[in-house]
């Protein structure tokens, strides 16, 4: 059994998950966390962390250093993703990280973290499934993980992963760019819409996902929507997890979230409050990659990156 600590930096939350591993079986949490710092804030016109940013996320960060050292992690690694890769201070990030942690981060590039979000969303799945008292879902699985900068979409099966691309459709990033109204014009979606399109062209020219059986869904994006969908009372992971969504479930809570204004999706009581001004973004990519590709339902994934981040460290 190793105890681990893994720390996942996105564009929009920074994330703490520490784990006990056995040698097989299922990982037990310890602790999660997440915390929205909006890292990546106005980096997609910048190109640029802003101090305000960073200093956002050093806080929080030396509360994460503080509790992995407090429960006795063994090992640490903290990846961070789209925001840091595309940033021309990185370097300042970077610092801050090793003063606050006392270890580098992984900036690591759209396909590694393809790869560890799908080890991590596709581990527990059947177990999932049984304590929602259905069959398993079936491979090869199509798993996309909506990010605050980027989306990654990954196939694979039991044997690994056979393709992935990641690329910047992010609920953060699609929010700045386009959907600028309370609540977004239709003229706005229409425009993020297109550029969610232009995105899924990209990954369907590389990755055959007409050979994918189930997609499965992660991240926060995903799991709000599919939240709302199951009309829960407040945010349960445990009944989120396996999870699944019908299209037209889908559907439904995206159009819904465009219409409502920021006051009625704060109001919302699954909502995360650093999710309020995203989650539109979010769902619409979700809603046109399960629309335009075709699904018939999304499964949802509570266990993502963090898990696969953890996974990893403890050599399995």
């Amino acid at each position: 059994m190793s105890r681990v600590a893994a720390i996942d930096c996105g564009t929009n939350s920074i994330r703490l998950l520490v784990s006990d591993v056995p040698d097989a079986g299922p990982a037990v949490d310890v602790l999660r966390r997440m915390e929205v710092v909006r890292l990546g804030e106005g980096v997609d016109a910048t190109g640029r962390l802003a101090p305000q940013a960073i200093e956002r996320t050093r806080r929080v960060l030396a509360e994460y250093a503080d509790q992995a050292r407090e429960l006795g992690a063994e090992a640490v690694r903290m990846v961070a993703t789209s925001a840091t890769r595309d940033a021309a201070n990185r370097a300042d990030f970077e610092t801050m990280v090793v003063d606050t942690l006392g270890l580098p981060p992984d900036v690591v590039s759209g396909r590694e973290e393809a790869e560890l979000s799908f080890r991590g969303a596709t581990a527990s799945l059947d177990a999932a499934a049984a304590a929602h008292g259905a069959p398993p879902p079936r491979p090869p699985f199509l798993v996309v993980d909506i990010g605050g900068g980027s989306t990654e979409l990954v196939l694979g099966d039991a044997d690994g992963v056979r393709a992935a691309r990641s690329v910047d459709i992010g609920c953060v990033r699609l929010t700045e760019r386009q959907l600028h109204g309370d609540p977004p014009t239709p003229e706005e979606v229409e425009r993020a819409e297109a550029d969610i399109r232009k995105g899924l062209a990209e990954v369907t020219a590389e990755v055959p996902v007409g050979e994918a059986a189930t997609l499965v869904g992660l991240a926060g994006s995903v799991t709000t929507v599919a939240a709302l969908a199951l009309e829960l009372p407040a945010y349960d992971p445990v009944a989120i997890h396996g999870s699944r969504i019908p299209a037209a479930a889908v559907a439904a809570v995206t159009a819904d979230l465009l219409r409502a204004r920021r006051s009625r999706r704060a109001a919302m009581a699954v909502m995360h409050p650093g999710r309020v001004d995203v989650i539109g973004a979010g769902a619409l990519v979700l809603h046109v990659i399960v629309q335009d590709l075709g699904f018939a339902d999304v499964v949802v994934s509570e266990h993502d990156i963090l898990d696969g981040i953890a996974l990893g460290l403890a050599g399995r």
